[in-house]
């Protein structure tokens, strides 16, 4: 598959970084993010035209001790083979330490993966712990970002989120931030109108 990238001049984000990750949101199609501030259509065709991915439960994490390294590997495994969902639910999980102890490199990593397929409530949290500097260093402008496109998908609290963050930006920060916004969001809509071939503003059936 070829991918078309591009990068911002000044962009503050290292070649080959491990949280230069994509980060994106699902469409008909599916659109990338990466490397805060790298933009890669990828034609992977996904069903549907939801940018939502449903939020019902897939793990049984809240099992009795004895169980729960037994939930924790099956959660794993529909995690690994992709379920977005999963991925999520770990990702919690991991964060919020109350059934382990606390690990933010595994709710960053699982977080990540779920963010990759447009999952807004781990978008929400993935931009979060951007801003916080948890698991990872702090960095305003990918927190931003992602914020935004968690708002988008239609995460509730994403979008106070990214205003709070966007009042510890400087001028230079909030402009790469809303270009590389303005391109995705381009992108999106010429994704749809070349998956329907009508207008995404033209009235449903």
């Amino acid at each position: 598959m070829r991918v078309s990238a591009f990068r911002w001049p000044g962009s503050p984000c290292p070649p080959r970084s491990r949280r230069c990750l994509p980060l994106m949101f699902r469409t008909g199609r599916t659109l990338a993010l990466g490397c805060l501030l790298i933009l890669q259509p990828l034609l992977a065709q996904a069903g549907g035209n939801s940018l939502l991915i449903p939020a019902t439960g897939r793990c049984a994490l809240n099992t009795v001790p004895e169980e729960l390294q037994q939930a924790l590997a099956a959660c794993q495994q529909v995690a690994n083979g992709g379920d977005a969902e999963a991925q999520y639910e770990l990702g919690e999980f991991f964060y919020d330490g109350e059934r382990i102890p606390r690990d933010l490199q595994a709710a960053l990593n699982w977080f990540e993966k779920a963010s990759l397929q447009g999952h807004a409530q781990a978008q929400y949290h993935l931009g979060t712990m951007f801003f916080r500097g948890e698991g990872v260093p702090a960095n305003n402008v990918q927190a931003y970002i992602v914020l935004k496109m968690a708002a988008v998908n239609g995460a509730e609290d994403a979008l106070d989120s990214a205003d709070l963050v966007a009042e510890q930006m400087n001028r230079d920060e909030l402009d790469i931030a809303t270009r590389v916004l303005g391109q995705i969001f381009r992108n999106y809509l010429i994704e749809l109108q070349t998956a329907g071939g009508v207008t995404p503003f033209a009235p449903l059936p």
